[in-house]
């Protein structure tokens, strides 16, 4: 049930909103942590677990080091430091989900620390320092059967699928972010959104929100205006897509709001986003300090990376998103609200391998952010979750321009491609979509068109070219749109000429 909240710019008057973003994500090695079992999403639960990961007594962990190479990977990407020395704690906490009663993760010691990375909302730029990056495992996942929500509450039983534990996580945990004002639940998104194409570009996750590999647990707490004292803090766990970032966070700064201006209290609690009602409710209660009961784990050895190992690693940083946008914006000719639209729709890669694909960056563009990104909101998926590749992106505009189709029938090829009828060219061969080059059908389609509208044909005879446009759609619905429109004109205006 929804709260009561607060107009948005009400709730901005009067406080101003202080964020901490904690980004878990899921490295793509193909073993666990700390053991053997293999990584793979969407087995049978239970089938990829051993005595390691479920904890059974006398089994003793080993570290993943492709896991160690990929977190330091992350530090470097983030502007962190990279600790000579660091180790593993275990992180004590009793829930079904972990079977040994603890998670191995790390406490005060991470591997890397102290940096900061620069996001752009509506072209301001944004500093975000990040208090460290760490590495752990993944827990368990529960499935809550019955009940209305899916959650523990009202439940009949739960199921239990271990597969997940001990897969490789780095978790990201940023400083208090403040002075974003209005522009706060867009900052955390820019945010979120630049982590995910960072991974993306250095290989270590395939950062599938939907599936769980990038999540993000969203803190936030308002501040009267005026104040400089930090407010009371709610964590609104596990959000899984980078709308749903910044709308729960939009949702918590009216929550909140409407909460303090009443003359109430924050509660410090963990809250959980529902989706298709757009609200949070109330999670676990964490007004009082926990106590993780955080120890050196004994069983593994401190990770202590060489300073020459760490920069081989640096050497093979990529290049950073950051600066490859603005080097895609300049090779494109893009202006910045073009651009800007690119990124909102999280479409460069999209349009990158559409180009190399042969396409132009205006036609990528076109496609991608106008019919694609139509088809994705309808269907309520991301845009590179849609069924179809840039390559044949790339194919639909290549046989536009060699005049095959024309645009109103390349959208029905591109129909054909999301609902898996094949290649573009088999698309248009099997719907029989082709532009019809038949000179005789289309002066007969010409002729039918002029003899069923004589005004319009005779205004054209007299001078007024504007009422050919009659004509010509009356000659492409005859045509079932498979005529080129430019073709059509000019043989009309030949004969009314």
């Amino acid at each position: 049930m929804t709260a009561e909240i607060l107009d948005y710019d009400e709730a901005l008057a009067a406080f101003d909103p202080v964020l901490g973003l904690e980004v878990h994500v899921e490295l793509n090695t193909r073993s666990k942590m700390f053991c053997g079992c293999s990584t793979e999403f969407g087995a049978e639960p239970n089938t990829q677990t051993c005595p390691v990961c479920l904890g059974l007594p006398g089994s003793l962990p080993v570290v993943n080091a492709k896991a160690v190479e990929s977190a330091i990977r992350i530090g470097l990407a983030l502007g962190c430091e990279i600790a000579p020395w660091c180790r593993f704690a275990r992180k004590n906490y009793f829930y079904p989900d972990m079977t040994k009663d603890f998670q191995t993760s790390q406490y005060d010691e991470p591997i890397a620390y102290n940096g900061s990375v620069t996001v752009e909302v509506d072209g301001e730029p944004y500093e975000i320092a990040i208090e460290r990056a760490h590495m752990e495992e993944d827990a368990g996942k529960l499935l809550h059967v019955g009940g209305a929500t899916g959650r523990i509450h009202g439940a009949e039983y739960s199921l239990l699928d271990y597969n997940r534990a001990g897969v490789p996580l780095i978790e990201i945990v940023t400083k208090p972010i403040r002075g974003t004002g209005a522009k706060a639940p867009e900052v955390a998104r820019a945010y979120v959104s630049f982590l995910r194409d960072m991974l993306r570009s250095l290989g270590v996750s395939d950062v599938r929100m939907e599936q769980g590999s990038l999540r993000c647990d969203a803190n936030l707490s308002l501040m009267p205006k005026g104040t400089v004292e930090l407010g009371t803090r709610t964590e609104t766990k596990n959000v899984n897509s980078l709308r749903s970032v910044a709308d729960a966070l939009r949702y918590e700064i009216r929550r909140q709001a409407a909460v303090l201006s009443a003359g109430g209290r924050v509660i410090q609690e963990t809250r959980h986003w529902h989706e298709d009602g757009g609200y949070t409710s109330p999670g676990r209660n964490k007004e009082q300090a926990e106590d993780y009961r955080y120890f050196p784990e004994p069983d593994l050895v401190p990770i202590a990376p060489s300073r020459e190992w760490v920069e081989e690693l640096r050497s093979t940083l990529p290049e950073m998103p950051a600066v490859r946008a603005k080097r895609l914006q300049s090779e494109w000719g893009f202006t910045d609200r073009e651009f800007g639209d690119v990124v909102a729709g999280s479409a460069i890669e999209l349009i990158e391998a559409t180009v190399a694909a042969g396409a132009t960056p205006a036609s990528a563009r076109k496609w991608w952010l106008t019919e694609l990104a139509r088809r994705a909101n309808e269907a309520d998926v991301e845009l590179s979750e849609l069924a179809i590749t840039p390559a044949q992106v790339a194919e639909v505009q290549r046989l536009v321009e060699a005049g095959t189709v024309n645009d109103q029938l390349a959208r029905q090829v591109i129909d054909g491609v999301l609902a898996g009828e094949g290649e573009p060219d088999e698309v248009v061969r099997a719907r029989g979509l082709a532009v019809v080059s038949d000179t005789g059908a289309l002066e007969a389609a010409v002729d039918k068109a002029i003899a069923a509208d004589p005004d319009a044909a005779q205004k054209v005879r007299d001078g007024k070219v504007q009422a050919a446009g009659a004509l010509i759609g009356a000659v492409m619905r005859d045509m079932r749109g498979q005529a080129d429109a430019a073709a059509v004109r000019a043989l009309l205006l030949q004969r009314l000429s």
